[in-house]
């Protein structure tokens, strides 16, 4: 643009402006937007025409009144382009508001050519949004599958804690799910839970709340937890405690569990609560001259002992105690039934008192 139409166009400028600011606020559909922008302009132009051309009149006014001081105002302005300003001075009205025109056709020029450019973005935006929107994650390009992969990972990179929480959900939800599960195995498998025929029943016979626990003599969390189920019951005075021998930690404990049911079926109850607790505190392998000592100790029949251990007696329940085990999917010790919930490994005192708790409080 000529430099000599700036001073003209000063005027108009403000309305230039706003056009600018206004196109470039648009959203929406691309054809609307640039349908809409091209009418705004044109509104736009046509405003800034009528200012322009009440500032030509005004300007020619004060040509005439103040042609010197006009004259030495444009010739500061210019820098060295005083002639060609004395020049315009003297030109017409009617050469000045041509001058105008032009000044206010280019910037009209200018302004649609940006209007354009805008919603040609706007249109690459959504075009590029589109496939997103839309997005088949089954069937998608290679294009497709790439920018959602980068949109993906910039995500977790910006926020990695999504990870944790993605997997605590998920555990969450897994357990509940076993959860369920377990419930759903105890109710078929109950009545060989509750009354096997054989299995030991201590704390209190009668009580109104059970728990069945499934151990091994060398294992380290059921010698853990033995105390703890111990004070449970006492606390509690109402719970029913179920042993199941469930052996499956080697020969050593194949021995123990043989020697514990012996001790059942030979001397009772009572007797066997004792060798139980023997068993489970018991320092070193459970050797016959141990054994012996053991038994000895809480003055049992050693020999009627060891004599029913081979019985076929003792190897059927300690079948039936496997089967039963493999039935619940039970693969580990301790293991316990606390009413409908399992408990699949150790826990202590204060989680399995509300557990019961919470058992009791169930419908």
């Amino acid at each position: 643009m000529d430099d000599s139409k700036l001073p003209l166009i000063v005027g108009g400028g403000a309305g230039i402006l706003a056009v600018v600011a206004a196109v470039s606020a648009l959203t929406g559909d691309p054809k609307e937007t640039a349908t809409e922008a091209a009418e705004a302009v044109a509104t736009k132009v046509e405003e800034v025409a009528e200012d322009v051309g009440d500032a030509v009149a005004d300007a020619a006014e004060t040509v005439v009144e103040k042609a010197e001081d006009a004259v030495e105002v444009a010739a500061d302005a210019v820098e060295g382009a005083g002639e060609a300003v004395i020049e315009a001075v003297d030109e017409t009205a009617d050469e000045v508001a041509e001058v105008a025109e032009d000044a206010v056709d280019d910037a009209a020029e200018e302004t649609v050519a940006e209007v354009a450019d805008d919603a040609a973005v706007e249109v690459e935006a959504d075009d590029a949004a589109a496939p997103l929107a839309a997005l088949d994650l089954d069937n998608m390009t290679e294009e497709q599958s790439a920018a959602f992969d980068a949109l993906v990972r910039d995500y977790l990179m910006r926020d990695p804690q999504v990870i944790m929480d993605a997997v605590a959900v998920l555990e969450q939800r897994q357990n509940q799910a076993q959860a369920e599960a377990d419930r759903d195995l105890v109710t078929a498998n109950l009545d060989a839970l509750l009354d096997d025929g054989f299995s030991y029943v201590g704390g209190n016979p009668d009580g109104s709340f059970t728990i069945v626990e499934f151990l091994d003599y060398r294992c380290g969390y059921c010698r853990r937890a033995a105390p703890e189920v111990e004070s449970l019951i006492e606390a509690d005075g109402d719970i029913r405690l179920i042993v199941k021998e469930f052996p499956i930690l080697g020969e050593a404990s194949l021995v123990s569990s043989r020697f514990a049911i012996a001790t059942l079926i030979t001397e009772g109850p009572d007797a066997y609560k004792a060798m139980h607790d023997g068993l489970v505190a018991l320092d070193g392998n459970p050797t016959e001259p141990a054994l012996s000592r053991l038994a000895s100790s809480l003055g049992l029949d050693v020999d009627a002992i060891f004599e029913e251990m081979e019985s076929e007696e003792v190897a059927r329940r300690i079948a039936e105690t496997r089967a039963l085990a493999q039935a619940m999917q039970i693969s580990g010790t301790p293991s316990f039934v606390f009413g409908g919930t399992m408990l699949r490994g150790y826990a202590p005192i204060d989680a399995m008192t509300q557990i019961v708790a919470e058992e009791r409080a169930r419908p």
